[in-house]
């Protein structure tokens, strides 16, 4: 079991990793081993997730979420297998534990009188200055 937060907890069975080869430099390494690593949650699916915060992680991912509902995480930093394993599963762990905190609820709030004072004789003094732009008589 991983643990994501005290009521939130994911069972190992429902993560799928493959490794594939990572793209870019690397040598010879790069084209005989197989480091990069993808994650793949079923974040649709999965019984260990609350409804709510099921919806916040699916908005959260993005792109990284296909039509299937599985959250693709994709890891390829390190030079070593376990390394860009741990770097997607804590990659996975931080999303899930930004998905589990409810948002703040907006307050409606209204500018003050002497706010709306101090914008319209900001308006009134911009508007002076650009009538004093006006046309150049003959005499100068």
């Amino acid at each position: 079991m991983i643990q994501i937060t005290q009521s939130i907890a994911l069972d190992e069975t429902e993560l799928h990793e493959t490794f594939i080869r990572a793209s870019g430099p690397g040598g010879q390494n790069v084209n005989k081993v197989a480091t990069a690593v993808q994650l793949r949650f079923d974040a649709r699916h999965s019984p260990s997730l609350p409804d709510d915060v099921r919806a916040r992680l699916i908005r959260l991912a993005g792109k990284r979420v296909n039509a299937e509902g599985v959250l693709l995480i994709e890891a390829a930093r390190f030079r070593t297998q376990e390394q860009n394993r741990a770097d997607a599963r804590a990659r996975l762990i931080a999303l899930i534990q930004q998905a589990a905190r409810p948002p703040k609820p907006r307050r409606k709030t209204k500018p003050s009188r002497a706010a709306k004072e101090r914008r319209l004789a900001g308006k009134k003094q911009r508007g002076g200055v650009k009538a004093l732009r006006g046309r150049v008589s003959r005499d100068e």
